[in-house]
């Protein structure tokens, strides 16, 4: 069967490196899911993807290597556990990303990441966007995750403050603040300001932040604050509360190391039946690629538990927050087989290393987000060695919490990069991070 793989990039799919194979991928508001539907994936990921799914930075789900005759299965599959993944590729509004969902103020995030997934996802009027459009709701500052956003939302009090702009790539630039403390019921409509505004003016294959570069900011604001829902105000949705999982206030966080985001459709439905029990029937999937849930009451027998189920302990993988983007594993895009790098990585870490947040990406796409890590890694390019082989070469990026970091080493071959690996300076705040 053949297939026009640029119009299905509407509905999350992607061509995988290998001839009939595709990814899909499923977009979970603030990376929420419940038991159920974790099963229901899992059942999913078992029977038409190898067994396997892959957690996003995103907090979204993809199952790698389905089969083209398979896909329309898959999506149907997707639907009737209530999911999609009607514009998770493509240009369109992406799924409602999340970070700190350990965050006090989470149960309010996940409402309006839940009215903004309905508001944006498979509406004809934002979708055909010159390229993805990013949307990002955070509790507060800490992870800079509202820097790379085309809309970054960061809560402040009972308003947010609306940053817009970011985005990483080969052109990394970190988002400006188009305006304070807006209140909830004017976020939809000054969104879609800003989406019009994108879809009249950038051109194609270009982001948000390329309009900033050529307009400029302040020509932008203007060109938003002419639009008509600039100002609208929209009545509080009546009804029931928008969000699922158990407020921090009232339970402890608990997490499931996954390294890499990589895990089996047997790991998901076991983390599924723990959910049930111990997590008020939900799963959040984090931007360390990693499930989180929320445990009502006494944590320690759900702490053994997950111990008992596989994850956590006291391994040194499990002992290390690592992005990690599928690479040349599954990606067309990647240069270099990141799961591999990243464990040789790993290995040449002194004890310092276990606090620092790492990421390495498989391109300049940036998935992985590395210039947002404590240390980060970028795959930038392919050389040609006297054997013929081409080998992948790595930018080292450093982050100390400001802005999208710096890149301490360029052009480095994986021995190279090892190398300077070992020679990190982890407990130096200053200069060239090296000893």
């Amino acid at each position: 069967m053949s297939h026009d793989w640029q119009s299905l990039r509407i509905e999350g799919i992607y061509r995988q490196p290998v001839e009939g194979f595709a990814m899909l991928r499923v977009k979970l508001p603030a990376g929420v899911l419940s038991a159920g539907q974790a099963r229901g994936i899992g059942a999913l990921a078992h029977r038409f993807a190898r067994g396997a799914l892959h957690l996003t930075t995103r907090g979204s789900i993809e199952l790698h290597w389905v089969r083209g005759e398979d896909l329309a299965a898959v999506k149907g599959g997707v639907a009737a556990l209530g999911l999609t993944s009607r514009g998770a590729c493509g240009g369109a509004v992406r799924g409602i990303t999340c970070a700190s969902q350990g965050n006090a103020a989470f149960p309010q995030v996940e409402s309006l990441a839940r009215q903004l997934q309905r508001q944006f996802t498979g509406n004809p009027r934002f979708e055909r966007l010159p390229k993805k459009f990013k949307i990002g709701i955070f509790p507060d500052t800490v992870d800079r995750g509202h820097l790379i956003q085309d809309v970054g939302l960061v809560l402040k009090g009972s308003c947010y403050d609306v940053w817009i702009a970011g985005g990483l790539g080969r052109e990394p630039q970190p988002g400006f603040l188009l305006e304070e403390e807006v209140s909830p019921g004017r976020i939809i409509p000054l969104i879609e300001a800003i989406l019009n505004v994108y879809a009249a003016h950038a051109p194609a294959g270009k982001r948000l932040k390329h309009l900033a570069r050529e307009l400029g900011e302040e020509a932008l604001r203007k060109l938003i604050a002419a639009q008509p829902s600039a100002t609208q105000e929209l009545t509080p949705p009546a009804g029931l509360p928008d969000s699922f999982v158990p407020a921090p206030t009232d339970s402890t966080r608990l997490e499931a190391p996954v390294f890499g985001g990589e895990l089996s459709a047997e790991e998901l439905v076991r983390l599924a039946g723990f959910a049930e029990i111990h997590g008020g029937g939900w799963l959040i999937i984090n931007a360390d690629q990693n499930v989180a849930f929320q445990i009502p009451g006494d944590v320690a027998p759900a702490r053994q538990e997950l111990i008992g189920l596989g994850f956590g302990g006291d391994g040194r993988v499990e002992q290390i927050c690592f992005r990690i983007c599928p690479g040349s594993h599954e990606c067309r895009m990647g240069l270099a087989p990141t799961r591999d790098v990243a464990r040789q990585v790993i290995d040449r870490l002194g004890l310092g290393a276990i606090a620092a947040r790492w990421a390495i990406s498989g391109c300049q796409n940036s998935c992985a987000q590395p210039q947002l890590a404590d240390y980060g890694i970028m795959t930038t390019g392919l050389v040609k060695g006297d054997d013929g082989n081409r080998s992948p070469r790595f930018d080292l990026h450093r982050n100390q919490g400001e802005g999208l970091g710096e890149v301490l080493k360029r052009n480095l071959s994986t021995e190279e990069l090892l190398e300077a690996v070992s020679s990190l300076d982890y407990a130096k705040a200053a200069g060239d991070g090296f000893r």
